[in-house]
C-alpha cells in the first residue's frame, strides 16, 4: 500500500465540543501522512446526540472531505484507548484507493462488505435481511433512552440508517458471542406463545435450575440477566463449538407452571441450550474469532473495526476491554476504531444477524493496485 493511508485519532474532555471531532481527524491525518482524507469514520459519545452537526462539519473541514460516516455510541475506542465516561470523538481517515461509498442496494455487488449503522428505530428486518454482507452496529447510549443519531456525507440521516460500501479493500467480518454452555442442545418439546413449557421430557425451568453452577443455584435471586438460551443453527452436535447459534434472552422464570418466557418466540422442534455470560469464556472465544477472521482474510490486516456491546467491554471484563486488548496484542500498532453499541450486526451462518451482548470484528486489507 506504500504510505500508510489509514490511521485513527481520539480527542475527549469535559464538554461535548466540536473541537474534539476536529482534533481527532487532525491527529489521524498526521499519523497517516495525509493532507486530506477520502473518507472519515467518526464516532461520537452520547453527549453529542442532541446536536451532532457542528462536530460533523468540524470533522469535514479538518479532513478536507464531505464523506463523514458514523454514529453516536455509549462509548468510543481506538487502538490507543477506550472512553466511556467523558465526551469525545474517535476518527479514522482513509486515503489512497480506499473509499466509503453511499450507494443504493440495487447497485451493490452481493460480495460487497457494507458498513451498516442504524438507530434502534432504523433497525428493520427488511433492511437487515439483504444479500450484501452487513457489518456494523446499532447506535446506543448507557441507558437506552436516546436520542440516537447516525450520519453520512457529514449530515444526520433522516432514515436513521446508513449503508457505506468499503471499496479498495478486502474485508472479513466475524462475531464473538462468548457464552458458557450449561447444557447440550435439547429439543423444544412444548411451547405456548413466548413460553417454553418443556425441554425434552422435562419442564423447562427444571432443566435450567439443574444446569446452573451450584454457587448460582444457591443464590437468593438467580441472575437471569446473565442467563440465556442458545438456539442452534444447523447440526446441533457442532453448533456450540462453531458458534452457530443465536441467543434468545430470558424475560421471566415462572415457578407455577415451570415454564420460561423468552424475548423471541420459540418454535417447537428447535434445539436450545442454556448458557451463561462468562468473562473467561468470552475472552477465549474472542481469541478464536480473531484467529478465524485472520485466516479468512489470508493476510495481515491494514486496519480493523471493533464493535462491542455496551454490556460487554470494560463493564463486563472488570475495567479492562479484553476484546480490544487481545486485538492489540495480536496486531501491535494496527489502526482500530469502534464504539460500544446497542446491538451488533455481523455474519451468522451465511446471513446477516443482529447480535446482543457480543462483539463484531472487521479486518481489512487494502486491495493491491494493478
Amino acid at each position: 500500500m506504500g504510505p500508510k493511508h489509514v490511521a485513527t485519532g481520539m480527542s475527549h474532555g469535559h464538554r461535548a465540543l466540536a473541537e474534539h471531532a476536529e482534533q481527532a481527524v487532525k491527529r489521524a491525518l498526521a499519523k497517516a501522512g495525509l493532507e486530506r482524507a477520502n473518507a472519515i469514520l467518526l464516532f461520537l459519545t452520547p453527549e453529542y446526540a442532541a446536536n451532532p452537526e457542528p462536530a460533523l462539519r468540524a470533522a469535514a473541514r479538518a479532513g478536507g472531505c464531505l464523506q463523514v460516516v458514523g454514529c453516536t455510541g455509549a462509548g468510543i475506542l481506538t487502538e490507543a484507548e477506550w472512553v466511556l465516561d467523558s465526551p469525545g470523538a474517535a476518527a479514522m481517515v482513509l486515503g489512497g484507493d480506499m473509499q466509503l461509498t453511499i450507494s443504493p442496494q440495487s447497485s451493490r455487488n452481493d460480495e460487497d462488505m457494507v458498513l451498516s449503522l442504524c438507530t434502534p428505530a432504523g433497525l428493520t428486518a427488511d433492511w437487515l435481511d439483504v444479500p450484501a454482507r452487513r457489518f456494523g452496529v446499532v447506535s446506543g447510549d448507557l441507558f437506552g433512552h436516546g436520542p440516537f443519531k447516525v450520519w453520512s456525507g457529514a449530515r444526520v440521516s433522516d432514515a436513521e440508517q446508513v449503508d457505506a460500501v468499503l471499496s479498495g479493500v478486502h474485508g472479513v467480518g466475524g462475531a464473538s458471542q462468548g457464552v458458557r454452555a450449561l447444557t447440550s442442545p435439547i429439543e423444544v418439546a412444548e411451547v405456548q406463545g413466548y413460553d417454553i413449557k418443556r425441554l425434552g421430557n422435562y419442564p423447562a425451568l427444571s432443566v435450567l435450575v439443574q444446569s446452573l453452577p451450584p454457587a448460582v443455584r444457591e443464590m437468593e435471586r438467580v441472575p437471569l440477566h446473565l442467563i440465556m438460551g442458545g438456539v442452534t443453527i444447523g447440526d446441533p452436535e457442532t453448533a456450540i463449538r462453531e458458534g452457530r447459534y443465536r441467543l434468545n434472552h430470558i424475560v421471566a422464570a415462572n415457578p407455577n407452571d415451570q415454564s420460561i418466557t423468552l424475548s423471541e418466540r420459540p418454535a417447537r422442534g428447535e434445539r436450545i441450550f442454556w448458557a451463561m455470560r462468562d468473562a473467561l469464556v468470552a475472552e477465549r472465544d474472542m481469541l478464536a474469532c480473531i484467529a478465524r477472521s485472520t485466516q479468512e482474510l489470508g493476510a495481515e490486516p491494514d486496519f480493523a473495526m471493533l464493535f462491542p456491546c455496551m454490556g460487554r467491554g470494560p463493564n463486563f471484563f472488570g475495567n479492562r476491554d479484553r476484546d480490544l486488548d487481545n486485538l492489540r496484542s495480536r496486531f501491535p500498532g494496527l489502526p482500530i476504531i469502534g464504539m460500544y453499541g446497542n446491538g451488533e450486526i455481523g455474519p451468522l451462518d451465511g446471513a446477516n444477524h443482529l447480535f446482543q451482548y457480543s462483539v463484531v470484528l472487521g479486518l481489512f486489507k487494502a486491495a493491491a493496485v494493478a
